[in-house]
């Protein structure tokens, strides 16, 4: 997961430089009125709220699933975002192809320990190493450039549409996570992944843990599903994760390496549910 944007092309949040959750930074959304701050100035809805939270929503059913295409935006937006019930689905035999668009290249955007190409290689050792903890083949890979795949969405769809066959259940970042990245890979992948042809979308959130709230409108709930996990399936969702070392823990001492995903932020992501909305 990497950090979210500002003013210029960078990694993880609405267009701009990646944001540095640990250190803080404001979050413009593409529209200009929307926005959040990640950090010990703004630590969001804390995940003792959402795990208190009881919605009357039905659970996500998914024993007709034959075949899944998960797409991230960035590597380890997929095992944060719904890493328990890709466990399952492999656990089942079910076919699951994961596809990262990026590699999350812009995550530290100051670093003076790691330069983008370093850090590149080191994210996408950590996926291969936490889907193979999911019991799943290593992710695809795209390489597109972190921050800016707002900008070549016809080109994402274009990539993506060899993939696609009738049928197919597509779990996608949500077009709605106030992140440019995330959202433009969704309404890339929603170009494919149509009824009309064949398909069934589903979407999972990764920020709005962090700006949403249960009690919060114009969510979407009417569309939305759980999946429980069990102590046991959290755990091993925890595990896989873990693997995302560079995310969660300081690269070094100097303010520009704080984690990007820190420990109250991982905590709601790898709570006992998961969330998607139907597309």
């Amino acid at each position: 997961m990497s950090a979210p944007e500002t003013d210029a092309p960078g990694g993880h949040a609405p267009s701009g430089h990646p944001l540095d959750l640990a250190a803080a930074a404001s979050l413009d959304g593409d529209d200009g009125d929307r926005g959040f701050v990640v950090g010990e100035e703004d630590r969001g809805t804390p995940a003792s709220t959402w795990q208190a939270w009881r919605p009357d929503l039905p659970e996500l059913a998914f024993d007709d699933w034959r075949r899944v295409v998960v797409i991230a935006a960035h590597p380890d937006d997929d095992v944060l975002g719904v890493g328990g019930l890709l466990a399952r689905l492999a656990d089942r035999g079910t076919e699951v192809i994961g596809v990262q668009l990026t590699d999350g290249t812009a995550a530290y955007p100051d670093s003076p320990t790691l330069s983008p190409s370093e850090l590149g290689r080191v994210r996408v050792a950590e996926a291969r190493r936490a889907y193979a903890r999911l019991g799943l083949a290593p992710p695809l890979r795209c390489e597109l450039q972190d921050g800016r795949l707002g900008e070549h969405e016809d080109a994402i769809a274009e990539r993506l549409r060899p993939l696609f066959r009738p049928g197919d259940r597509w779990l996608v970042p949500w077009r709605h996570d106030q992140h440019p990245d995330h959202e433009a890979a969704g309404r890339a992948a929603a170009r494919v992944c149509t009824r009309s042809a064949g398909g069934e979308l589903w979407e999972y959130p990764v920020w709005m843990w962090h700006w949403a709230h249960p009690t919060g409108s114009g969510l979407g709930w009417d569309s939305a599903y759980l999946h429980h996990l069990t102590p046991a399936q959290r755990d091993h969702k925890r595990r896989a994760a873990c693997e995302f070392r560079s995310q969660l823990r300081p690269l070094s001492p100097h303010p520009a390496d704080a984690p990007v995903v820190p420990p109250f932020a991982f905590e709601r992501l790898v709570s006992p549910r998961e969330l998607v909305f139907r597309g």
